[in-house]
């Protein structure tokens, strides 16, 4: 287990006020939840955070750790009995992933896991919670994990590679007949190929020339090389399929070289709020961002949500956070409606539900265990019209894109 000095707050834009105020909310919890004794922490329902809070991802890991622990608070019980939680950080390594996952499940006997930002290491974890027959929810991207390599235990929140491109790719060309050249900068795992086959799906199908792509490694933070390739390509848009630190590092980038002057550029599965703090307004504007979700979100339950966040974190809720909130709410639901803390009931619970969500109302389906909600395309704006410190951006559109499920590849054993 890590103590609650491991998981201070790294990410670059949030400001001193708000950073002690996460700070004191993630020590304020004690890291088993509410447990008065030891009797109540065997009796407990133990709930596992598997995701990175060392490493290029942490800033991530660190916002989802403390959206499982508001979720925990806000519940205090579920059928009499407390909720234990364990952060268990992944270190964004499939490998280490799993032992601790195995860890959490042979020494507490935790069969409840948020897991997983990285899609290598959510495909590592569901696999493991399977076997051991628990329930495992993730906000990772890879439409393998409900699709080929769905199992039982596995749901995912967030929308998958394809729909994100779907709704960010497809308007946009709508949007600007005109641009008919598409330079890509992908990192190379099974996310970023994800994003890039869809991309390059929608680019045959529309008769987009794709004019270049240059691979990174999840190791890489300099990107001139990349960014002197897509030049020299002259596109009339750069997409770029990085994620977190390093689509913020490509774009500090790029808009250091003039590019924003040249081309249009697309960051098609932005990180959230602390992504846009981090960069600042002056960088974002008039850029194009896909968003799993959006403070802004006009939904009853997304207002109850961020008033929760206010209220405890005196700071808007960001992706990172607001989707371990939910992944966690919806497990602790299903708990409440099975009447049961049998895995089996829970996900026999799970499949199907349909709930008020931060995007409105959202259903999960049962073939695949994808939860099926909007996901959005907003657009960077100036500094000069901002109503508040967070408004960074617009919702110019939003849908919802999955794949029928016959076409999915999910075959669930």
């Amino acid at each position: 287990m890590h103590s609650s000095s491991s998981r201070a707050v790294t990410t670059g834009g949030v400001s001193t006020a708000s950073r002690r105020d996460f700070l004191k909310y993630s020590a304020s919890v004690p890291m088993l939840g509410y447990l008065g004794s030891a009797a109540a922490q065997v009796d407990a329902i133990q709930f596992g955070c598997a995701v990175p809070l060392s490493g290029p991802f942490a800033a991530n890991g660190k916002y989802a750790d403390t959206g499982m622990k508001l979720a925990i608070e806000k519940y205090g019980k579920v059928l009499g009995r407390a909720v234990a939680y364990t952060a268990i950080d992944t270190e964004g390594k499939p490998a280490t992933a799993i032992r601790k996952v195995q860890d959490a499940i042979q020494q507490k006997g935790t069969r409840f896991f948020l897991g997983g930002f990285l899609s290598s290491e959510a495909l590592a974890i569901g696999k493991e919670v399977d076997k051991a027959g628990g329930v495992s929810i993730t906000t990772a991207g890879a439409d393998e994990l409900t699709g080929s390599e769905c199992n039982r235990s596995t749901f995912r929140w967030s929308v998958p590679t394809y729909g994100a491109i779907e709704q960010t790719v497809r308007p946009l060309i709508e949007k600007m007949p005109k641009a008919k050249r598409w330079y890509t900068i992908t990192p190379q795992y099974v996310f970023g190929e994800g994003l890039l086959s869809a991309a390059k799906a929608v680019f045959k199908e529309k008769g987009i020339e794709h004019v270049g792509n240059s691979y990174h490694s999840l190791d890489e933070k300099e990107f001139s090389g990349y960014l002197t390739n897509a030049m020299a390509a002259k596109p009339d848009v750069l997409l770029l399929l990085n994620f977190s630190i390093q689509s913020s590092d490509t774009l500090r980038q790029a808009v250091s070289f003039g590019m924003k002057k040249n081309m249009t550029i697309v960051m098609a599965w932005a990180s959230g709020l602390e992504q846009f703090e981090s960069l600042g307004a002056d960088l974002c504007q008039d850029v194009y961002f896909g968003a799993q979700y959006w403070h802004a979100i006009n939904s009853p339950f997304n207002k109850e949500f961020v008033k929760l966040v206010n209220t405890t974190l005196n700071e808007d809720p960001n992706y990172s956070l607001a989707g371990s909130y939910v992944c966690t709410k919806i497990v602790l639901d299903a708990i409440a409606k099975a009447n049961s803390v049998d895995p089996k009931a829970v996900i026999a619970a799970m499949e199907g539900m349909k709930y008020e969500g931060l995007t409105g109302v959202e259903e999960i389906r049962k073939g695949d265990h994808q939860v099926i909600k909007n996901y959005y395309l907003l657009k960077g704006k100036g500094k000069a019209v901002m109503r508040n410190k967070n408004d960074y951006a617009d919702i110019v559109s939003s849908g919802k894109s999955f794949l029928p499920l016959e076409k999915t590849l999910c075959k669930m054993a």
